[in-house]
């Protein structure tokens, strides 16, 4: 727990939380004009779905690159200022410490899953929407993505603390970002093989083509899905922290 809260001491400077609403910001507004222009040219067929829809396609992009932004300036600062042996002198246990930065980026990535459903609601009165809020929806939306972040934060921090040039660990999230973008474009066999697909993968709306009509339609992840994503998060750290755990400094 000292550790945890030493990694959001450190943080007090960064102004994370700022920038995490901001970048968020640039996404919802995108989502915002999406939805405003499909509610004038189809309004019988846009609603809560279409906006679910649109952010959990949209999280493929931007919360890869937000998770390796957050990750990255977690770990260089240990790196730029050559901590990590003076922690190990220290007795900081490793494992400790990397636990503690992982809960720490998790932390601050589930508040921007909560700031999402928070501005999806608003947005949804804003454009005066007929349907009441889906509560479930927006719940499922919520577990979701903050399950593939669990797995993405993993990777991301596996690289950056085995990494000393952030400049890698920061292409990784773009790489991540293109491919969470395009996964739905994928055959779902190929595109269920990359974590990133899972921010549209786990979403309780999809959508479908009937009659050159583009339908959206809830879904259930059911329970072998999720499991799955869980279990590649404890391995990945599992794996990250072994290694880490070993890494001379």
């Amino acid at each position: 727990m000292n550790a945890l809260g030493l990694e959001f001491y450190k943080l007090r400077r960064k102004h994370l939380p700022l920038m995490i609403a901001l970048f968020l910001s640039v996404e919802l507004g995108w989502v915002f004009a999406s939805v405003s222009m499909s509610l004038e040219r189809n309004p019988e067929s846009t609603g809560w779905e279409a906006m679910l829809v649109t952010v959990s396609s949209m999280n493929g992009l931007f919360l890869p690159i937000l998770a390796a932004v957050v990750v990255s300036r977690l770990c260089d600062m240990e790196h730029k200022g050559n901590t990590w042996g003076l922690l190990m002198a220290a007795a900081v246990n490793k494992n400790q410490l990397y636990a503690a930065k992982y809960t720490c980026a998790n932390v601050l990535l589930c508040f921007a899953a909560i700031l999402q459903v928070m501005v999806i609601i608003g947005i949804g009165y804003g454009l005066s929407l007929a349907d009441p809020v889906p509560i479930s929806l927006l719940i499922a939306y919520f577990w979701g993505t903050v399950l593939t972040n669990l797995v993405v934060i993993g990777l991301q921090q596996w690289v950056s603390i085995m990494l000393k040039n952030q400049a890698f660990c920061l292409c990784l999230g773009m790489i991540g970002g293109f491919i969470g973008m395009t996964s739905d474009l994928f055959p779902s066999e190929i595109g269920r093989l990359f974590i990133w697909s899972y921010y549209s993968g786990l979403s309780p709306v999809t959508y479908q083509y009937n009659n050159q009509t583009m339908e959206f339609v809830t879904r259930s992840s059911g329970v072998v899905l999720p499991m799955v994503v869980l279990a590649m998060a404890v391995v990945v750290y599992g794996a990250g922290s072994y290694f880490a755990s070993r890494r001379e400094v």
